[in-house]
């Protein structure tokens, strides 16, 4: 029993270290903990209404520091070298059926990029770049920071992970067997918890799309109301309604997700056949990792979000400040959203305080209030030696204290908002929780739950 005690609590120290030296009670604590990895991606498009001052947007936007950065070289691609085939779509099993076939039929392009014909393609053109441009071996080369001459290391798993670098290395260098046991914990906390997202976007002008509304209303109007007075009030409500819609722009995102496949099967092959280190340069070894297929990416799923732009004549911002806030906004989100949509992809975060309960996640993460969380504690199974996260309780976040860290969020309100009283109340830079749970403390981590 104290054996276990002694390793729970080297483990929580390894895992969970807090830098606290000259910081006071309420100062912000840098945790460390295990996160998943993230490499993105963009799917380059055609001209559209403000591309410039959306693709610098997407490239300037901060890195979403809930995940570690995993980047290739390779950030951005042309769907237009992957061509997709009738025959690729029949193995695919889609179809140009649906907004393809609706648009074709209006014979009008004022909706492309919005209902885009191309959409059934996209999951086929990202696995033909994934298999051309062998992104899954790059990302596992990483991991293992693989050099010219195909040698491997644990430098970055030990660091991520927290893992005794030299330890881990004696026991890759004993054999696949003893590599296998020792890394088993890293592949199923570090690298089968890598992620790849693929990013579409286009920005649209309203008027537009406002207008093939208001063409198609006016045109089912004349087909369905025989009363020329009935037809003219018609037709002032859809010019109406098109007034009110032709303003601004729409910012439209679609983000793709695929996962890392890694297992104990990969991971065999991958030390019998494959691990070379700078003691044993194996020629062999290095060209059969070169072609090896058994690395894959998986589709996981994919979201949308689309956000309005106005621009105001009170607006402080210039034009491309706001285009810019409203692209980052909107990745935000779309990366938001399949969170909530796909377990695999949530995050694991820190408790910031336990008195009351608070961490430091918000609007941008997508929180709204009433959110379900559970708070974890890491802890490792003696028999199999790997991490396991033990529920300690659930939290519900507090609907009226949820910190607003949304990109330039700052630069929308002052740093202290006055009450009715005239009591100034302080900016909340944490989002607040109910719940209770025993003996909390910060560090420990919390996931959502629903």
């Amino acid at each position: 029993k104290m054996k276990k005690i002694i390793l729970l609590t080297v483990l929580s120290f390894l895992a969970f270290t807090s830098v606290n030296a000259k910081k006071g009670k309420d100062e912000p604590k840098e945790v460390k903990y295990r996160r998943s990895s993230l490499h993105m991606v963009l799917i380059e498009s055609e001209n559209f209404p403000k591309k410039e001052s959306v693709l610098k947007a997407y490239t300037n936007a901060p890195f979403p520091d809930k995940y570690n950065e995993h980047s290739l070289d390779g950030k951005s691609f042309a769907p237009q070298k992957y061509p997709v085939t009738d025959d690729d779509r029949k193995a695919a099993g889609t179809d140009k059926s649906g907004a393809g076939k609706i648009l074709s039929k209006m014979g009008s392009d004022a909706t492309s990029g919005i209902l885009d014909k191309e959409a059934s393609d996209y999951p086929i053109i990202i696995q033909k770049y994934i298999n051309q441009n062998k992104i899954a071996n790059q990302l596992v080369a990483k991991w293992f920071d693989r050099q010219p001459d195909g040698t491997f290391d644990t430098k970055l798993i030990s660091e991520r992970g927290f893992y005794n670098a030299s330890e881990m290395e004696a026991n890759v260098a004993k054999g696949a067997e003893k590599g296998r046991s020792s890394l088993g914990d890293a592949g199923e906390e570090l690298i089968k918890n890598t992620f790849v997202i693929f990013t579409k976007l286009n920005f649209v002008s309203n008027e537009k799309v406002a207008a093939v509304v208001r063409d198609a209303g006016k045109i089912a109007a004349t087909k369905n109301i025989k009363i020329p007075a009935l037809l003219d009030k018609a037709n002032k409500g859809i010019d109406i309604a098109y007034e009110k819609a032709k303003e601004g722009y729409s910012v439209w995102t679609t983000a793709y997700l695929y996962r890392l496949k890694w297992n104990d099967s990969i991971s065999t092959v991958f030390y019998n056949d494959m691990w070379i280190d700078k003691n044993n340069i194996n020629a062999k070894k290095k060209l059969a990792f070169d072609n090896s297929n058994i690395f894959e990416l998986e589709l996981i799923g994919d979201n949308k979000v689309s956000n309005l732009v106005l621009f105001s004549l009170k607006e402080k911002r210039t034009e491309e400040q706001i285009v810019e806030m409203a692209t980052v906004r909107n990745i935000d989100a779309v990366y938001a959203k399949l969170q909530k949509k796909y377990e695999v992809f949530r995050p694991k975060v820190p408790l910031f305080g336990n008195d009351p309960i608070t961490s430091k996640i918000g609007m941008k993460e997508g929180l709204e209030g009433g959110e379900k969380f559970e708070i974890l504690e890491q802890t490792i199974n003696q028999e199999t030696g790997r991490t396991e996260y033990k529920r300690k309780g659930t939290i519900k976040v507090n609907s009226d204290l949820i910190w607003d860290n949304r990109y330039n969020a700052g630069e929308e309100q002052p740093i202290a908002d006055a009450s009715k009283d005239g009591v100034q109340k302080p900016v909340i830079d944490k989002t607040t929780f109910k719940g209770k749970g025993k003996k909390l403390y910060p560090g420990m981590l919390i996931r959502q739950i629903d």
